[in-house]
């Protein structure tokens, strides 16, 4: 299942990405659309809140959740150490992939004067985008790991949510086309599926679910009669 999510998005991403390469860099159908809106509707408070939210998408932020999701999958401190290693490794590996990318296609951002938020570097795909994608995926494999499922279910909506927000905060800030948000979450995706794929096989302790069940190691004793 890793193996065909991560075959499906890379293949979609490629598809966008030879789109943006034909088109030499040029906005693709409805992303003009879409900025047009976003410029049109900034009210100072949504603005505001725009900006809190894509912080949290870069800088230190996303090697912090990298780091906790490593120490929610681990259950001895050994275990969790190498966790980390792996979590903050997928990470960075997935960051240099993305800077490679961005620096081959060399796409142009939206014109400066639309900005309302700092930025640098080309625009495709979104390291905001794919950064916190890539946070997300790796706090809901540890969630998933060693929690009860419906907590985990609640934990994986609320990353998700937080991924998604900080995307759309890049283009609603006018710093990236549509088209640099979608990439990113597609490559985040790919490069997740594909790690999760090798590590069923590699490091299959890393993919299956161990949660901490209360009273798992004391099993029903059988044998013994109700007292009289």
């Amino acid at each position: 299942m890793a193996l065909l999510l991560a075959c499906v998005c890379l293949a979609l991403f490629a598809a966008l990405a030879t789109a943006v390469a034909v088109r030499e860099g040029a906005p693709l159908p409805g992303d003009r659309a879409v900025h047009a809106w976003s410029l049109a509707h900034r009210p100072p408070v949504a603005e505001a809140l725009a900006r809190g939210v894509t912080v949290t998408g870069g800088g230190v932020w996303p090697y912090l959740i990298a780091v906790a999701a490593g120490l929610i999958a681990g259950r001895s401190p050994r275990e969790r150490l190498w966790s980390v290693a792996v979590a903050v490794g997928v990470l960075l590996a997935g960051q240099f992939i993305r800077f490679g990318l961005m620096e081959l296609l060399a796409r142009a951002r939206p014109a400066p004067a639309d900005w309302v938020a700092a930025a640098s570097g080309y625009a495709f795909p979104s390291g905001h985008a794919t950064t916190s994608a890539l946070a997300a995926g790796l706090l809901a494999w540890a969630v998933l790991r060693r929690t009860a499922p419906a907590r985990a279910r609640t934990v994986c909506a609320v990353a998700a949510c937080w991924a998604v927000a900080v995307g759309l905060s890049r283009v609603y800030l006018g710093v990236h086309w549509p088209s640099d948000v979608l990439g990113g979450w597609l490559l985040a995706a790919a490069w997740l599926s594909l790690c999760a794929q090798v590590a069923a096989r590699r490091l299959p302790g890393f993919t299956t679910r161990t949660p901490q069940e209360p009273g798992a190691e004391d099993p029903p004793r059988r044998g013994r009669s109700s007292p009289g």
